[in-house]
């Protein structure tokens, strides 16, 4: 088996073994194509080394009497990282609230409609956002940490000139979500290493020149069992069947319908406490976007609009519970979640994924 360099985004033939890897006797060592990609990823990397298990003993003080509802645990999450100076910031970068959205949702503001130039602007984000979101899937291993994969998505998009959606907004801590199992959404990056077996769902967010992207899609991690990969296939479909029918005059509410018939169909439910929703100018805004049937969505799809559809798809209850930490949601009953999320705008004819995978991306390499 051809060995890729570690290093994301090289991709070249990876022949140097981490020495510290080998010392330590790791079960997924990492190889670099040279030193200079090793010394280069070095500060990144080392995070690997070190022991973290996520064990009870080890878990913070707040959830030490929490019930949890499946095997997953939290462990060590590290301090909030800082921006570049010169990057353009939202408003919630420094106080934690975005008080634009909270303004919006107030007055009870109309759906947005983009003009061309402001469209122009979110195609060339979305691109960017969807190379951040594939950088992610193309280094998350057994072994990794969640909290390496959001030092890796942070550089990426500061890199980009672009500031990371999620940071501090309402608080969050990190720049990215990451939802293990039976994490349904709102993960927060943190030092458990990564399972054999694991489904792992990684939500990224940019901002850029005045405007947000949203998208996520769910990983495989090594070995998952048939079921999980069922559960996975099944969300991604549900995404793809509701883009399907997208385009001017069609109900919101519809999409719920089409997502909850083939999610059924497969034996699994529906999340229903959180939803879709507006982008561009705010992070969150109106539309909402249900995913369940026989929902009370308002509104009409009218070109111009710019949403997002993000079926989260459980093998067992739709129902969910928060973590302590707040931010946390997992399933009621322990089992597994899986999500896909694109920001969309609606034309003249149907539907543009802004989102769209691009060649060689991680999805179209495993279904």
């Amino acid at each position: 088996m051809v060995t890729v360099c570690a290093t994301p985004g090289c991709g070249k033939y990876a022949k140097l073994q981490c020495p510290t890897c080998f010392n330590l006797n790791l079960d997924n060592p990492s190889n670099f194509c040279s030193q200079a990609c090793f010394k280069s990823f070095w500060p990144i990397h080392k995070i690997y080394h070190q022991p973290s298990t996520g064990n009870s003993d080890d878990l913070p003080a707040k959830f030490k009497n929490y019930d949890f509802t499946g095997s997953l645990r939290p462990a060590k999450v590290t301090p909030m990282r800082k921006v570049p100076e010169g990057i353009e910031l939202p408003d919630h970068a420094i106080s934690s609230i975005p008080l634009k959205e909270k303004e919006a949702y107030r007055k009870n503001a109309p759906i947005i409609v983009y003009k061309p130039d402001e469209i122009e602007i979110m195609r060339h984000l979305a691109k960017m956002s969807r190379e951040v979101l594939d950088i992610a899937g193309n280094v998350a291993k057994v072994g990794m940490t969640t909290e390496e994969i959001d030092i890796i998505v942070h550089n990426a998009i500061v890199e980009r000139g672009a500031y990371p959606s999620p940071l501090n907004y309402y608080q969050f801590p990190k720049s990215c979500c990451t939802s293990i199992n039976e994490v349904i959404c709102h993960g927060i990056p943190d030092e458990r290493p990564l399972q054999d077996g694991d489904i792992l769902n990684v939500d990224v967010s940019l901002y850029w020149k005045g405007y947000h992207c949203d998208l996520n899609e769910t990983f495989l991690i090594g070995n998952v069992d048939e079921q999980g990969k069922k559960l996975v296939q099944t969300a991604y479909e549900c995404l793809e069947l509701a883009i399907a029918i997208c385009k001017p005059g069609v109900l919101y509410r519809e999409l719920g319908n089409v997502i909850q018939k083939h999610a059924k169909k497969n034996g699994f439910s529906v999340v229903k406490n959180f939803c879709g929703h507006g982008t561009g100018r705010l992070f969150h805004c109106v539309p909402d976007v249900p995913h369940y049937s026989n929902n009370k969505a308002v509104g009409v799809m009218k070109p111009g609009h710019v949403f997002t559809i993000e079926p989260m798809i459980n093998e067992g209850t739709w129902q969910d519970q928060f973590w302590p930490d707040g931010w946390t949601a997992v399933t009621a009953d322990g089992k597994r979640s899986a999500q896909f999320e694109h920001t969309l705008l609606i034309t003249d004819t149907g539907v543009e994924v802004l989102s769209k995978r691009a060649v060689g991306s991680y999805i179209d390499r495993h279904f």
